[in-house]
């Protein structure tokens, strides 16, 4: 089944991965994960198929919308959805979030939503609580450029060995790098805006 996800990405391009990225973050299971969809489309950019800025926008667009939706969902319906919650609706996990969340704070659902697994169970208890839509907004756009940008970006930069990194995946590798791409994220962004403030005065 992963192998046909694949291919559906491979033949439609943009809106393939925009579309199975969007319905992965609304909380639809999926036999590729993100981490793998979006390995490939960044692979894809290395070999020529799809253009790298368009297919980091696609890859971060589907994070951030369906995010924005699953939020919004739970924003303004979750406490009947948890009265009546299917099976399948892990309303332990969801409750220690929003625990987590009481005490840190936006903070909470910036980390939440870097940390696998949990990610879209950090929106659901985001929505639960309310959290104010203009800071979720905010640390939803960070944190899909730093989740959906960097995994494009390391498939263009590995190219070919995109597999062999899919295949070690796990949650500890993932949390690693994340930490990694997050450390280089806040370092180079100061740099970069004295640089261009330099410039500006020169």
């Amino acid at each position: 089944m992963q192998a046909e996800i694949l291919d559906f990405l491979a033949k439609y391009g943009y809106w393939a991965v925009f579309s199975v990225i969007f319905i992965q973050e609304l909380g639809v299971p999926s036999p590729a994960p993100n981490e793998v969809v979006l390995l490939f489309a960044g692979y894809l950019s290395s070999i020529g198929r799809l253009s790298f800025p368009l297919i980091l926008l696609a890859g971060i667009a589907g994070d951030f919308i369906g995010t924005i939706a699953l939020y919004s969902i739970f924003y303004y319906f979750g406490k009947k959805i948890l009265k009546h919650a299917p099976k399948w609706l892990p309303v332990e996990k969801i409750e220690k979030l929003e625990q987590r969340i009481k005490k840190k704070g936006i903070w909470g659902v910036f980390l939440g939503r870097l940390l696998p697994y949990f990610r879209g169970y950090a929106s659901i208890a985001a929505g639960l609580l309310r959290i104010p839509p203009k800071m979720f907004i905010i640390s939803v756009i960070v944190s899909a450029i730093i989740w959906s940008g960097g995994y494009v970006t390391a498939g263009r930069l590995i190219g070919a060995r995109w597999r062999d990194v899919a295949d070690k995946l796990s949650p500890a590798n993932i949390f690693i790098g994340l930490a990694i791409i997050l450390i280089i994220f806040l370092l180079v962004i100061p740099i970069l805006k004295k640089y261009f403030k330099k410039k500006k005065k020169d």
